[in-house]
């Protein structure tokens, strides 16, 4: 199938092909006829799937087709994403996606100047990528207004809900038109996120392309069970295998994202780090250079889990394992993107362990062990507090430092066959952390 057949409309048809895009992914085959049809749709699909092209060429087409200019401080469409990374990937897309057409995309995020926004939004934009809070912050402005907006997209939604855009999304919706429609993706499936599908969506029709909270097929795992203080060591050594490579690795604060960024430094790495602590100009510039490969190892808190679409990077570290399992899907996502393949790897201290169950279950299957054997889970052991190293969150508190800390106690157990021996249970509630973005 190509996307003739999908019913875009020829001219959107040859600017796909002059990207080289010309063969839809499953998620897109899915999702593109019921859009076109105005239906709201529900998607679930792992990162790198093309969901950006899934919503984003319906509303072109139509909007293409409709030919109505906005009105001033309007925008005729609303994505709204969970952090500035991913909002400038989507921008970027639909720009492309609309070359050469009428149709005007905007960017409004944080951490960029709120006044030249306001004057790009002057004369209304057709499309309008956003994060929440500055969304919020320019309504307030009155700068924008939404009662005109006839489509609506929550991409990464569990990731919205994980970060507590929950009370944005109530003030945002009753300002858009009642007449419209409205997409919603995501990787992973809660609970919160059928509440949240069953206010904002109507009659939807639920596509997807693998079960959810599940990686793509084409990412090779493995955990490594090693005392914290010994972690920066064997990432090192890791490393050391692939420096031509690009490789993300993945820590839970700004404070340890940054000191293990220079060490990695120092040992001769082309490294580079982005979190919550960095300012948006410096996080540019930052992925733009390991988008070149002129860095080949990024350090990131899970503000860099959505937003990178880098096809070249090969390899994905849990150097920290996340507290929200969900964030582990999103993390290694980052790889094996647009059907390459990849390998996404896991430290795993003895602290971490009730982490790393939560993960396996909700992936439903067990990570093969590449070294260690799993830690013994002692009488009381909880997870640790969520660290609050994402881009501007507010909360958390002060995790683990990147490189040292003492290994958090515990004995290996017995066994540590590759995909066996390991004990299960435990657990401990979803921590979620307020976010501005």
């Amino acid at each position: 199938m190509d996307f003739d057949m999908l019913g875009l409309a020829p001219r959107l048809v040859n600017v796909l092909k002059e990207q080289g895009i010309t063969d839809p992914t499953p998620i897109q085959t899915q999702a593109i006829p019921h859009a076109m049809n105005g239906r709201d749709v529900m998607g679930l699909a792992q990162t790198g799937t093309g969901k950006t092209a899934a919503f984003g060429l319906p509303m072109i087409n139509a909007l293409m087709k409709a030919g109505v200019k906005p009105s001033p401080k309007t925008a005729r469409g609303l994505i709204l994403a969970p952090t500035r990374e991913l909002a400038k990937q989507i921008s970027e897309n639909l720009t492309a996606y609309t070359k050469g057409s009428h149709l005007k995309v905007a960017l409004v995020v944080g951490g960029a100047g709120i006044s030249a926004q306001s004057k790009r939004l002057a004369g209304g934009v057709d499309l309008l990528v956003a994060t929440p809070g500055r969304l919020i912050d320019l309504i307030d402005r009155r700068a924008v207004r939404l009662d005109e907006t006839i489509y609506l997209v929550l991409d990464e939604a569990d990731q919205m809900l994980d970060m507590g855009f929950i009370h944005a999304l109530r003030q945002i919706a009753p300002l858009l038109a009642k007449d419209r429609q409205t997409m919603m993706f995501s990787a992973t499936m809660p609970k919160l996120m059928a509440e949240l599908a069953s206010t904002y969506l109507k009659d939807a029709v639920r596509v997807q392309v693998n079960p959810p909270g599940q990686a793509a097929k084409k990412i090779a795992q493995s955990v490594h069970f090693v005392a914290q203080a010994a972690k920066t060591d064997l990432l090192i050594e890791l490393l050391d295998k692939h420096r031509d490579e690009l490789a993300l690795v993945f820590g839970r604060t700004k404070h340890g994202c940054e000191k293990l960024y220079k060490v990695l430094e120092n040992k001769g790495f082309a490294a580079a780090s982005i979190h919550g602590n960095k300012s948006q100009g410096q996080r540019d510039r930052a992925i733009t250079a390991f988008k070149a490969g002129k860095v080949r190892v990024l350090v990131a808190t899970d503000v860099a889990a959505r937003g990178i679409d880098i096809p070249d990077v090969r390899h994905v570290y849990n150097y920290d394992m996340p507290n929200v399992a969900d964030n582990y899907v999103h993390r290694i996502g980052r790889t094996a993107r647009a059907g390459a393949e990849g390998c996404a790897v896991a430290l795993v201290a003895p602290d971490e362990m009730i982490e790393l169950q939560d993960i396996e279950k909700v992936m439903k299957e067990t990570i093969p062990v590449a070294s260690g054997r799993p830690w013994e889970i002692k009488p009381g052991q909880k997870k640790r507090p969520n660290g609050g190293g994402g881009g501007g969150r507010r909360g958390g508190g002060g995790g683990r430092h990147a490189s040292g800390g003492k290994p958090g106690g515990g004995k290996p157990s017995g066994g540590g066959k590759p995909g066996g021996g390991r004990r299960r249970g435990g657990g401990g509630g979803r921590s979620r952390a307020a976010a501005s973005a």
